[in-house]
């Protein structure tokens, strides 16, 4: 089933952006980007050290210049870094350009999924919970906003959130 409109998955790290967008790419026999892996290929440097050298705001430069060329390309499944829906920017880009699909999860799974990760520069924190909570309280209404589908992760089997989307965008 060739996509009409990119398929763009939005919501906190951990919550199984990149997973979930693979398995979809796969299924659907389309091409999938990771938003974080292209600033990384055309910055030629890792996300940690962007938001060393450049800060989080030189980072989110960045993004919104990757998010801009990626979705003017033809459609393809798209995963989002975690805090791109904090500018006005992003937001307006991704609804305007395709199907966004909110993957929800709760602080405890993010904790699981990420809490070894050295690769998530807002994580290096004395309290990650504490840092997950707030960014939660701050960004998942905005998730919710922009979404067209809103899927909690918590505890589902990777296959059964794709088959979730699958049936969205088929109806």
């Amino acid at each position: 089933m060739p996509l009409q409109k990119h398929l763009i998955l939005v919501g906190p790290m951990g919550a199984g952006k990149s997973t979930i967008g693979r398995l979809l790419s796969e299924q659907l026999s389309c091409s999938f980007v990771d938003v974080d892996k292209v600033i990384e290929e055309r910055s030629g440097a890792t996300i940690p050290w962007i938001f060393d050298i450049e800060g989080e705001e030189g980072f989110r430069d960045r993004e919104t210049q990757a998010i801009e060329e990626v979705c003017a390309e033809s459609p393809q499944i798209i995963a989002t870094g975690g805090g791109c829906i904090l500018r006005v920017q992003n937001r307006q880009c991704i609804k305007q350009s395709g199907v966004v699909i909110f993957l929800s999860t709760s602080v405890e799974q993010q904790l699981q999924r990420t809490g070894r990760d050295k690769n998530r520069p807002l994580l290096q924190t004395e309290n990650p919970q504490a840092t997950l909570e707030a960014m939660a309280e701050v960004r998942n209404p905005i998730y919710n906003e922009v979404a067209d589908l809103c899927i909690d992760t918590n505890l589902k089997p990777t296959k059964l959130v794709m088959q979730e989307i699958i049936s969205f965008i088929e109806d």
